[in-house]
C-alpha cells in the first residue's frame, strides 16, 4: 500500500492550487489527506484571525481562491492542534504546506517543516553564492523574515493569490536580478510563476514547493 501522508495548510483545503504541483514533483505514490488550518471557520471567524498589532503575518489561500491574511500567534496554536491530532492517525509523513516559523511540534510520526527544509536546501545549493534572493508574498513580510544563516539577503515581494500577478512577479524579479539565486520563499509559488521569475531576472530560481517534493521522496523512497 502507498504510504500514507497528511498535508496541512495554514488556509483551507483542498489546496488544488498547490498539490498537482507537488504530487507532479514526488516520484513516490502516496495516498494524501488534506487539512487546513482555516476548515470549517466563516468569514467572520477568519477575519479574527487577522493579524493584530505588532504580530507577524502569514498569508494564504481560501478554498474558494481569496488571498487571506492571518496572524502567526493564532495560526501557530490552531496547527499545533492539527498536528496533534494527525500524529495519532497512523500516518506515514506529515507535511505543514507553509514556508513560515513556527513554535516546535512535538511530534512522533516523520515531519517535513518547509522553512527549515526549504532554507536548507537553498544553503546547500547556493554555496558560494554573495547574495540570495528571496521573493515573499506580503511587503510587510520584508523585514520580519528571518534571513538565511551565513548568507546576505535581499528581499522583494509578489503575492500568489491575486489575479493577474503577472506585473508584481515581473518586478519584483527585476529589483532580485542583481542577486545570485533566487528563493520563492512561499509554498503559494508555482512552477508556472518559477517560469516568469527566471525569465525576467536572468537568475537561477528555487520554488519552495518543488524543494518539498523532493523531501517527500527523500524520506519515502
Amino acid at each position: 500500500m502507498p504510504p500514507r501522508v497528511a498535508f496541512v495548510t495554514i488556509g483551507q483545503s483542498p489546496r488544488n492550487d498547490v498539490m498537482p504541483d507537488i504530487l507532479a514533483a514526488t516520484r513516490t505514490r502516496l495516498l494524501v489527506t488534506e487539512r487546513g488550518a482555516l476548515d470549517g471557520l466563516d468569514d467572520a471567524a477568519i477575519a479574527d484571525l487577522a493579524p493584530r498589532r505588532g504580530e507577524q503575518r502569514l498569508v494564504s489561500r481560501l478554498r474558494d481562491g481569496r488571498e487571506v491574511l492571518l496572524g502567526k500567534p493564532a495560526i501557530d496554536r490552531r496547527l499545533h492542534v492539527i498536528l496533534a491530532e494527525l500524529d495519532v492517525g497512523g500516518f506515514d509523513l506529515l507535511v505543514l504546506l507553509c514556508t513560515g516559523q513556527f513554535t516546535r511540534f512535538a511530534l512522533r510520526t516523520p515531519f517535513i517543516e518547509p522553512q527549515h527544509t526549504v532554507d536548507h536546501f537553498v544553503q546547500g545549493l547556493a554555496y558560494g553564492a554573495e547574495r540570495i534572493g528571496v521573493l515573499l508574498p506580503n511587503a510587510a513580510q520584508i523585514d520580519e523574515f528571518h534571513g538565511l544563516p551565513g548568507v546576505v539577503t535581499k528581499a522583494a515581494s509578489a503575492s500568489p493569490y491575486l489575479p493577474d500577478n503577472q506585473a508584481a512577479l515581473r518586478e519584483a524579479a527585476a529589483a532580485l536580478a542583481d542577486t545570485d539565486i533566487i528563493v520563492m520563499h512561499c509554498i503559494g509559488y508555482s512552477e508556472a510563476m518559477r517560469q516568469v521569475v527566471k525569465q525576467v531576472a536572468g537568475r537561477p530560481v528555487l520554488v519552495s514547493r518543488r524543494l518539498v517534493a523532493h523531501a517527500i521522496d527523500l524520506v519515502l523512497s
